[in-house]
């Protein structure tokens, strides 16, 4: 039975679709920031992607304050569950460091010069291919982290169109998004049923893995060939004069990268665990790069935001999902992840009684589908922005521009699912 809205949540859809239009109009907040110098901080500030979900949720809660009391808005916090906003804080700051990327992008390096293509070339399509369905393993919070900062790092630090940034951009997301269906605990949206619907390995690499898979594969050869006359033009790699870090530092990083997983659900375990591995960055400092900090504690914001206002929309979005069949509800969940987390979609779905086998697999699938499309579609696609936004030309990724990006990407994935 449909919930009848209050005052409360109608507000919060409201603010909702404020948030949503904020996003869509960061690149104009931030020209009033030259506009008007004597207040350009706080222009900047509201003009980072990465503010505007935890902002408008303030505004929710001093709302509901004023409407409610202290009281209700205070219970209504307590009754959110933050662990996916600390988890990926936690594992953006561990995946980011120098040793964990020298391990994987030695890893890479060694599997591209056994392809028959150019290294730049080789490498380039390993980290769009590899790294995403790595995420099936350590979590898509982390291979996105990992992928983003070796472009960063590599590709992204040279001289390369916008056009190439762009598109590299939209198949990274579109990528990470589906290359976690192959397990059934590390993508966001997948984590949300797969234990109330009995989801298990088996399941999940014969309904979704192999598609994901093969869709993965297309996307990152795509973009490799269409642009592999820039790539023939780009200078070498510059070699870095570093000392490489020693084995013992890279596998201390790769026991808390794997305890941090292991212990996802649990934010006290991996928060305590992370408390001891600043501790050892800190102890063994010559090894390490800057930790992104900033970067992890701005998409922990962002998430944790959407978890307050996600909260107050289940009234509309559970209404809209339920008059679907369920191939309207693969397209009909495609395009609603674009505007709202994939994983609260699927967990709506988990919410509802009776549903038929091909409407919880119809469910998913668009939800991983369009998970590609704008940074709130996704878990870690914050995580991808906070990290490459600087790389591009105006300091920002344009939402629309995304948007064009993963389009084509997001086209492979809805063919190879609807018709393989």
């Amino acid at each position: 039975m449909a919930q009848t809205p209050d005052t409360v949540m109608q507000l919060a859809a409201a603010i909702f679709a404020l948030a949503i239009l904020h996003t869509f109009s960061a690149k104009a907040i931030e020209r009033l920031a030259h506009a008007h110098p004597r207040h350009a901080g706080i222009w900047h500030l509201l003009s980072e992607v990465e503010v505007v979900f935890g902002f408008w949720a303030m505004v929710l809660i001093v709302l509901i304050m004023i409407l409610r009391g202290e009281h209700h808005a205070v219970s209504y916090l307590e009754s959110r569950d933050f662990t996916e906003p600390l988890f990926v804080f936690a594992i953006m700051v561990i995946a980011g460091t120098r040793p964990i990327l020298e391990f994987v992008e030695t890893s890479v390096k060694a599997l591209a010069h056994l392809l028959p293509i150019p290294a730049g070339v080789s490498m380039y399509f390993l980290v769009l291919f590899a790294t995403p369905l790595l995420g099936s393993f350590i979590t898509e919070p982390a291979a996105m982290t990992l992928a983003a900062m070796m472009l960063r790092e590599t590709l992204f630090s040279g001289k390369v169109s916008e056009r190439l940034k762009y598109a590299t951009v939209g198949v990274l997301f579109v990528n990470v998004s589906i290359g976690g269906a192959l397990t059934p605990f590390a993508a966001p949206p997948i984590l949300m049923v797969a234990g109330k619907w009995n989801w298990d390995f088996a399941f999940m690499i014969s309904t979704f893995g192999w598609k994901s898979a093969l869709a993965v594969f297309i996307n990152a050869l795509t973009v490799a060939f269409l642009f592999r006359a820039e790539f023939a033009r780009m200078a070498p790699e510059p070699k870095k004069l570093r000392d490489a870090v020693p084995f013992g530092v890279i596998a201390v990083h790769l026991f808390f990268l794997a305890s941090v997983v292991f212990f996802a659900h649990h934010a006290v375990v991996f928060t305590g665990l992370l408390c001891f591995f600043l501790g050892y960055t800190k102890a063994y400092e010559r090894h390490q790069n800057p930790l992104i900090l900033r970067e992890a504690f701005l998409v922990a914001f962002f998430l944790a935001g959407l978890v307050v206002l996600g909260g107050q929309q289940q009234w509309w979005l559970q209404a809209v999902l339920m008059k679907m069949n369920s191939s309207a509800v693969y397209y009909g969940t495609t395009l609603l992840t674009a505007v709202t987390d994939n994983a609260a979609l699927t967990y709506l779905g988990s919410l509802v009684e009776n549903l038929s086998d091909e409407f919880k697999v119809a469910l998913v699938s668009g939800a991983i589908t369009g998970g590609g499309l704008t940074i709130i579609a996704n878990a870690p696609n914050p995580a991808g922005a906070a990290i490459l936004k600087d790389r591009f030309s105006e300091g920002a990724i344009r939402p629309l521009g995304l948007f064009l990006a993963a389009a084509p990407p997001t086209l492979v994935v809805v063919l190879i699912f609807r018709l393989l």
